[in-house]
C-alpha cells in the first residue's frame, strides 16, 4: 500500500509541477461551459434590418416604429432605393429587409420580407420574428377576422431560395479541415522534433530559423489544398452548392487562410515543450473558438457582446465571411478586401511571433 501511495504522490507532484498542462485540464472545463452556455443560442438580436418604405404614410411608420422598438433588430439607415438595399445585402450589414408597397394600411396588404439566406438557420428565424411583429400590428385592426387575411407575408430569401444547410455547412466545413490539418498537425512539427531528440540536427544546420519552419509547413500546405479540392468537389458535385465567383479567387483565398492557420500551428509548437501539451493547447484555443465562435453553427449576432469581441481574432469567422461572398454573393476582389486584408494581418504577425520564439528556443 505504502508504494502506491507514493507513486501517486509523484504522480500528483509530476502534475503539479507542469503548470501549462494543469491550467489547460482546470481551465479546459471552465472555458467550455462558459462557451457552450454564451454561445449556443437560437435567439438573435439586434441583426442589420431595413425597411424600404414606398408607401410613406402614417400606417407604414407606425409598422416602422414597431420594428425599431423590437431589440431582435437593428435599424440600418440610409437604405431608401432597391440597390441601396440589394448593396447593403451584398456587403453583409444587413441581414433582413422589410419592403412596404404604395398603398399600404388598407387590407388586404402584401409585405415582402427580403432576407439573407447565405445562413438558412438566421434567415428563417429573423423571417419569424418579422411575421410574428407584423401579425401583432394588424391584430388589432383585426375586427371579426384573422390577422392573416389582411396581410400577406411573401419572404424572399437572398442567395438560398430554397434554404439549403448544405450552403452553410461546406464553407464551415471546409474551414474546421483546414484549420485542423493546418494548425493542429503542424503545432507539434517543433515539439515533436524536441522529444525525439533531433532538435539537435537543427541546431547545427546551417538553414535560418525561418526556412526551417517554411520547410516544415510546405507539405502542410498541399495537404490542406488537396482537401479544399475535394471539399469544394464534393460540395459542387454531390450537394449542388452553388459557385457563383470566381475560383482562382477562391483558391487564393484558401491559400491565404492556410497560411494563417499554419503559422498559428508554428507559434503553438515554439511555445510548448511537449506534443501533448500542444496538442490539448490547440484544441482549447483552436478547434472550439473555430466551431463555436466563427459563425459556422451558431450565428455570432446571438452572442454576449464580449464574445463577440472576441470572435473578431477567430481567424475562421473571416474566411468563413469570404467563402460566402465569393461561392453564394459571386462577389469579386472588392468584396472580401477588408476580411482578406485582416487574414494577411494576422498572418504576418503570428509568422513574426514564430520566428522570434524560434530564435529565442534556438539560443
Amino acid at each position: 500500500m505504502k508504494p502506491l501511495l507514493v507513486f501517486i504522490r509523484k504522480e500528483a507532484f509530476h502534475i503539479l509541477r507542469d503548470r501549462r498542462t494543469l491550467i489547460i485540464l482546470l481551465g479546459m472545463p471552465a472555458v467550455l461551459v462558459l462557451l457552450f452556455g454564451f454561445a449556443i443560442s437560437n435567439e438573435i438580436r439586434e441583426a442589420g434590418f431595413a425597411v424600404l418604405d414606398q408607401a410613406r404614410n402614417e400606417p407604414s411608420r407606425q409598422l416602422t416604429d414597431r420594428f425599431r422598438a423590437s431589440p431582435y433588430f437593428t435599424m440600418q439607415e440610409g437604405v431608401q432605393t432597391q440597390a441601396a438595399m440589394e448593396a447593403a445585402f451584398r456587403k453583409g450589414s444587413l441581414k433582413l429587409a422589410l419592403v412596404i408597397p404604395p398603398g399600404y394600411g388598407e387590407p388586404p396588404v402584401s409585405l415582402q420580407l427580403v432576407t439573407d439566406a447565405t445562413d438558412p438557420n438566421t434567415a428563417t428565424t429573423l423571417s419569424n420574428y418579422a411575421s410574428a411583429i407584423i401579425r401583432q400590428e394588424w391584430a388589432g385592426r383585426a375586427t371579426g377576422q384573422q390577422a392573416s387575411a389582411l396581410v400577406e407575408v411573401k419572404p424572399l430569401m437572398l442567395y438560398n431560395r430554397e434554404l439549403k444547410s448544405v450552403f452553410l455547412f461546406v464553407p464551415g466545413v471546409m474551414t474546421v479541415i483546414l484549420m485542423l490539418v493546418s494548425a493542429m498537425m503542424t503545432s507539434i512539427a517543433i515539439t515533436r522534433e524536441k522529444e525525439l531528440g533531433t532538435m539537435e540536427v537543427l541546431l547545427v544546420s546551417p538553414l535560418p530559423p525561418a526556412l526551417i519552419i517554411v520547410g516544415k509547413v510546405i507539405p502542410y500546405i498541399l495537404l490542406a489544398l488537396a482537401n479544399t479540392g475535394v471539399i469544394l468537389w464534393l460540395g459542387t458535385a454531390v450537394f449542388d452548392m452553388p459557385m457563383r465567383g470566381s475560383y482562382l479567387l477562391l483558391w487564393a483565398s484558401a491559400l491565404l487562410f492556410v497560411g494563417t492557420a499554419l503559422s498559428l500551428g508554428i507559434l503553438i509548437s515554439t511555445r510548448t515543450s511537449s506534443q501533448q501539451v500542444a496538442m490539448l493547447f490547440s484544441l482549447m484555443v483552436l478547434m472550439l473558438p473555430t466551431i463555436l465562435l466563427s459563425g459556422f453553427i451558431f450565428p455570432i449576432a446571438s452572442m454576449p457582446l464580449p464574445l463577440q469581441v472576441i470572435s473578431n481574432a477567430i481567424p475562421a469567422k473571416w474566411f468563413i465571411i469570404i467563402l460566402k461572398d465569393i461561392m453564394l454573393k459571386g462577389g469579386g476582389l472588392s468584396l472580401i478586401w477588408q476580411e482578406s486584408l485582416i487574414l494577411l494581418g494576422m498572418t504576418t504577425f503570428f509568422i513574426a511571433l514564430s520566428v522570434r520564439s524560434f530564435k529565442t528556443r534556438l539560443a
